[in-house]
């Protein structure tokens, strides 16, 4: 299946350390070769990329690992195909408005026969599982809500019982964005952890790389990484549970 990453943090940073341990799975270190994609928000704008091409061999990706784009919401995604066939259409994350807002999503794992009605603005334009469950995630979030945005306790609820009916179908770890707070929900594998002061040295897994983050940052920062598996060897991961729907903002998981 597909592998997921995400940064959430309280000034923006740039994900070029991570990418980089990332995007070398995308078909070097690991299987996940079908395509691959990042979304950086930037203010009330989403720069977004995406492409059909293995990660270790797209140009594209090549320019993110150099480019330093600051921000404070990251979402990643590289794809080993279960549905959908290797298209530009079907690389996550997928982008949709609602509210007013963009909203980023992605997701890892294989829904069986989910084929929910869509009878909403919301439809999917590639062929995945995953799309489709987007699509009717902001659909339901909308005939819940209207067009008046809930509070963060109110969108936690629903958020938790759309997830867990959808994962009924199958695998369903996800994240998804709006630029202020990001939603993690785990339905086999999830890991994260939050960098913060007293920062220290990182080494990545997948490639020669390692940072020593208190050259870089200052004791105010504050970055949480989500990832499926682990980047980094010498820095403690926590596991998400199965059916757990983490909420972080501004660098920290939050409980509302």
């Amino acid at each position: 299946m597909c592998q997921l990453l995400a940064m959430n943090c309280n000034v923006p940073t740039d994900i070029v350390f991570s990418f980089t341990g990332f995007a070398t799975r995308g078909g070097g270190s690991d299987i996940h070769k079908d395509g691959w994609g990042i979304a950086f928000f930037e203010g009330d704008g989403v720069r977004h990329f995406v492409d059909h091409e293995a990660a270790v061999a797209s140009p594209v990706a090549a320019l993110i690992r150099r480019w330093p784009i600051k921000s404070k919401n990251v979402i990643a995604h590289i794809r080993k195909a279960t549905q959908g066939q290797i298209a530009l259409e079907n690389c996550h994350p997928f982008v949709r408005e609602l509210w007013g807002r963009y909203w980023v999503f992605a997701h890892n794992g294989d829904l069986k026969d989910f084929a929910p009605l869509q009878d909403g603005p919301y439809r999917p334009v590639g062929s995945t599982d995953s799309e489709r469950a987007f699509c009717y995630l902001l659909q339901e979030l909308r005939r819940r809500f209207g067009d008046c945005p809930p509070e963060l306790p109110q969108l936690r609820d629903a958020l938790q019982e759309l997830t867990a009916a959808i994962a009924a179908y199958g695998a369903f770890n996800m994240l998804l964005s709006d630029g202020r707070a990001l939603f993690a929900h785990c339905s086999t594998k999830l890991f994260y952890l939050v960098r913060r002061y007293p920062f220290a040295q990182a080494t990545l897994a997948d490639d020669d790389l390692s940072v020593d983050f208190s050259q870089v940052t200052t004791p105010n920062d504050r970055v949480a990484i989500i990832v499926t598996e682990p980047l980094t060897t010498n820095e403690t991961w926590q596991q998400f549970h199965a059916g757990e729907l983490k909420i972080f903002v501004e660098g920290s998981p939050l409980d509302v």
